[in-house]
Protein backbone atom coordinates (compact mmCIF):
# COMPACT_ATOMS: atom_id res chain seq x y z
CA UNK A 1 0.00 0.00 0.00
CA UNK A 2 0.89 3.32 -0.74
CA UNK A 3 1.96 6.16 1.92
CA UNK A 4 -1.30 8.05 -0.01
CA UNK A 5 -3.07 4.97 0.67
CA UNK A 6 -1.98 4.31 4.39
CA UNK A 7 -3.06 7.77 5.09
CA UNK A 8 -6.45 8.08 3.80
CA UNK A 9 -7.10 4.72 5.91
CA UNK A 10 -5.64 6.38 9.14
CA UNK A 11 -7.81 9.73 8.51
CA UNK A 12 -11.02 7.22 7.35
CA UNK A 13 -10.89 6.11 11.28
CA UNK A 14 -10.12 8.47 12.68
CA UNK A 15 -12.54 10.64 11.16
CA UNK A 16 -15.39 7.50 11.80
CA UNK A 17 -14.26 7.59 15.45
CA UNK A 18 -14.26 11.46 16.28
CA UNK A 19 -17.54 11.88 13.81
CA UNK A 20 -16.13 13.00 10.38
CA UNK A 21 -17.25 10.93 7.72
CA UNK A 22 -20.44 9.90 9.04
CA UNK A 23 -22.64 8.10 6.67
CA UNK A 24 -25.12 9.36 5.41
CA UNK A 25 -29.05 8.95 6.38
CA UNK A 26 -30.40 6.12 4.63
CA UNK A 27 -32.98 7.67 2.63
CA UNK A 28 -33.94 5.92 -0.25
CA UNK A 29 -32.40 8.78 -2.54
CA UNK A 30 -29.51 8.77 -0.69
CA UNK A 31 -28.44 5.23 -1.12
CA UNK A 32 -29.43 5.05 -4.84
CA UNK A 33 -26.81 7.20 -5.67
CA UNK A 34 -24.71 5.34 -3.74
CA UNK A 35 -25.36 2.40 -5.63
CA UNK A 36 -24.97 4.37 -8.80
CA UNK A 37 -21.73 5.67 -7.60
CA UNK A 38 -19.90 2.06 -7.52
CA UNK A 39 -21.80 0.78 -10.60
CA UNK A 40 -24.59 -0.97 -9.12
CA UNK A 41 -28.13 1.55 -9.86
CA UNK A 42 -31.10 0.33 -9.33
CA UNK A 43 -34.20 0.86 -11.04
CA UNK A 44 -37.07 3.11 -10.43
CA UNK A 45 -39.23 1.44 -8.12
CA UNK A 46 -38.64 0.17 -4.41
CA UNK A 47 -38.64 -3.39 -5.10
CA UNK A 48 -35.32 -2.30 -7.75
CA UNK A 49 -33.62 -0.69 -4.90
CA UNK A 50 -34.56 -3.14 -2.30
CA UNK A 51 -33.63 -5.94 -5.15
CA UNK A 52 -30.06 -3.40 -5.79
CA UNK A 53 -29.41 -3.56 -1.69
CA UNK A 54 -29.52 -7.52 -1.38
CA UNK A 55 -27.04 -7.47 -4.44
CA UNK A 56 -24.68 -4.93 -2.91
CA UNK A 57 -25.07 -6.82 0.55
CA UNK A 58 -24.76 -10.50 -1.37
CA UNK A 59 -21.58 -9.25 -3.04
CA UNK A 60 -19.85 -7.50 0.73
CA UNK A 61 -20.77 -10.49 2.61
CA UNK A 62 -23.78 -8.71 4.31
CA UNK A 63 -27.07 -10.58 5.55
CA UNK A 64 -28.98 -9.96 2.32
CA UNK A 65 -32.24 -8.37 3.75
CA UNK A 66 -32.61 -5.71 1.78
CA UNK A 67 -32.62 -3.39 4.10
CA UNK A 68 -29.97 -0.30 4.31
CA UNK A 69 -28.71 -0.36 7.89
CA UNK A 70 -25.89 0.73 9.43
CA UNK A 71 -23.37 -1.81 8.03
CA UNK A 72 -24.64 -1.54 4.63
CA UNK A 73 -24.29 2.22 4.54
CA UNK A 74 -21.32 2.75 5.90
CA UNK A 75 -20.04 0.06 3.41
CA UNK A 76 -21.99 1.94 0.76
CA UNK A 77 -20.18 5.03 1.77
CA UNK A 78 -16.54 3.31 2.29
CA UNK A 79 -16.73 1.62 -1.56
CA UNK A 80 -18.05 5.45 -3.48
CA UNK A 81 -15.61 6.83 -1.41
CA UNK A 82 -13.20 5.06 -2.54
CA UNK A 83 -14.80 4.51 -5.78
CA UNK A 84 -14.23 8.39 -6.58
CA UNK A 85 -10.76 8.94 -5.18
CA UNK A 86 -9.90 6.23 -7.78
CA UNK A 87 -11.54 8.04 -10.47
CA UNK A 88 -9.31 11.43 -9.13
CA UNK A 89 -6.53 9.46 -9.47
CA UNK A 90 -7.09 8.44 -12.82
CA UNK A 91 -7.36 12.01 -13.45
CA UNK A 92 -4.46 13.66 -12.30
Amino acid sequence: MSARGMLTVVGSVVGGVIGWNAPPPPDPACIRELLAEIGMPPGPTGDDLTEAVRAFQARVGLQTDGEAGPRTVHLLTRYATERRAWRLDLAA
